[in-house]
């Protein structure tokens, strides 16, 4: 019986720490991918409120995909994004609010103005 609880804490040992050398090689392949920031402003029309709207849009941008940072200002009908070039882009960015609530509500285009 002891033998057999020797066997299994040692299986048991061999999968953690397998287990947790697997995840160092997926982190530092994430690691090494470069970043290129940069960013844009986004003004969107169809915004009727700043915690329904403005929020669930920030909330949206900011799970995106390449998105480092959001901002959504209800009062200037804009959006803050900086991002990373190399995973999105402006285009997509644009194309991803105008999808957001099954692209009835809003429509997003890229502005010159920066709050």
């Amino acid at each position: 019986m002891k033998t057999l609880k020797f066997i299994s804490l040692i299986i048991i040992a061999c999968f953690v720490l397998t287990s947790c050398s697997s995840e160092k090689k997926q982190v530092s392949k994430t690691a090494s991918i470069s970043i290129n920031k940069q960013q844009v402003s986004l003004a969107i029309s169809g915004m009727t409120c700043e915690i329904g709207c403005a929020k669930t849009i920030q909330s949206k941008l900011s799970k995106k995909e390449g998105v480092l940072s959001a901002k959504v200002i209800f009062k200037d009908s804009l959006a803050n994004i900086e991002f990373n070039a190399n995973a999105t882009s402006k285009k997509d960015l644009v194309a991803f609010v105008d999808a957001i609530a099954g692209g009835d509500l809003y429509k997003a285009s890229i502005s010159s103005k920066k709050e």
